[in-house]
């Protein structure tokens, strides 16, 4: 059970608990009675909550949950060489003007903006964003749009949270605003990119590159 956004009631050992979801995403299709959660002990004692929930079984998929790990593999495979050189310098959580981008990376005489959008919607083998309507999400995508005619390059990096899917698509169902946004995003000179993770009880790593669908 989810009563609000930030936590959920998770039975551990035949006791319920009530432990921090560290999505605040609906995840209505996930976090259902009886689902099967992956929850991570915190060290700090002081904390109401003494579990956090990161990762939830959906049929045979391992999703992780956490919505703060998406930047951190996203870090993690650019400094691999992927995408840029692995000489690239990169940066994170950079201002520029009155925004916050998540990425800026400079490679060689290359100036870049790059956003990172974490996915853990899923229907049938294709992964959707979002899942819930996102201003932000549309504000974000705009703004490199700007950049992008300013002359930097521009990139969204959406990070699929789970294996087993074959493509990706804007949830228009539930934000055309955002899917339209990407699409004219893309036609204007923004790259997308999609990846997809394994994910594993204790770790996420960046597997492969799968389609945007449109």
């Amino acid at each position: 059970m989810r009563p609000n956004r930030f936590i959920a009631k998770v039975l551990v050992d035949g006791k319920e608990e009530t432990v921090h979801v560290k999505n605040t995403g609906r995840c209505r299709e996930l976090l259902t009675e009886n689902a099967e959660v992956f929850l991570s002990l915190s060290s700090n004692p002081a904390r109401k909550t003494k579990y956090d929930l990161v990762a939830v079984k959906k049929g045979s998929k391992l999703i992780n949950m956490d919505s703060q790990i998406p930047n951190d593999v996203a870090e993690e495979w650019l400094k691999k060489g992927n995408l840029f050189s692995a000489d690239a310098v990169i940066r994170r959580e950079v201002t520029r003007g009155k925004s916050r981008f998540d990425f800026y990376i400079e490679d060689g005489e290359r100036k870049i903006f790059l956003e990172v959008k974490g996915v853990t919607l899923e229907n049938d083998g294709i992964a959707m964003f979002p899942d819930a309507p996102t201003e932000r999400g549309v504000k974000h995508i705009n703004e490199l749009v700007s950049l992008k005619n300013q002359g930097y390059e521009a990139f969204v990096l959406f990070v699929i949270q789970m294996e087993e899917v074959t493509g990706f698509k804007p949830n228009d169902i539930t934000h055309k605003a955002f899917g339209d946004a990407l699409r004219e995003a893309e036609k204007a000179g923004v790259t997308i990119v999609v990846v997809n993770c394994r994910v594993t009880e204790t770790s996420i790593d960046i597997l492969d590159e799968i389609p945007f669908l449109h």
